[in-house]
């Protein structure tokens, strides 16, 4: 483990068996990052730029069968996890809690710059419900064409919740260009 990422798992109690049992991999951190989206709010949502091209691209050809899609949460430091992470325990949850839903500092793919929640309008926003969505249906059938899968799905080797809404860019993968 790299030593940002263990002082932060330290300070916040995450054990190294803990890491260890749910073959949790760490991530290095993206420094070469652009704009892929812009929220309505005016946030800026960062991807590296292969994955940001192909964000687009897949956006575009959702658009094209009546399907509207949005980023909610793209590229995230390991500080800004650690800052999640953090929040949730000054909350009263428990490690494990957290961790059953989000990932340790330094083990997250919204690290790398490829990883992207997704939303839809009229969709609950990062909840299972939104795998009943026609926005998830669309995804599943074409987002692989793109070069985004589904990260967690029912019953992952992770131990995180099922988040049809979570899907990470893997450029090697990519089929339709």
């Amino acid at each position: 483990m790299n030593s940002n990422s263990e002082n932060f798992c330290i300070e916040l109690g995450i054990a190294n068996e803990l890491l260890a049992t749910r073959n949790l991999r760490e991530y290095t951190e993206a420094v070469c990052l652009e704009v892929a989206e812009m929220g309505s709010d005016g946030r800026e949502y960062l991807l590296t730029s292969p994955a940001a091209k192909a964000w687009r691209k897949l956006k575009i050809s959702a658009n094209r069968d009546n399907i509207s899609l949005y980023i909610v949460s793209a590229f995230r430091s390991v500080e800004r996890q650690a800052e999640i992470v953090r929040n949730k325990l000054f909350s009263g949850k428990t490690v494990e809690e957290i961790l059953a839903v989000s990932s340790p500092p330094g083990f997250s793919e919204h690290h790398t710059g490829c990883a992207v929640d997704i939303a839809s309008p009229g969709s609950p926003l990062l909840e299972i419900e939104f795998e009943k969505s026609a926005a998830f249906r669309w995804l599943e059938t074409n987002a692989n064409n793109f070069g985004f899968y589904l990260s967690f799905p029912r019953d992952n080797d992770s131990g995180y919740q099922y988040e049809p809404w979570h899907w990470c860019f893997k450029e090697t993968d990519i089929i339709a260009f």
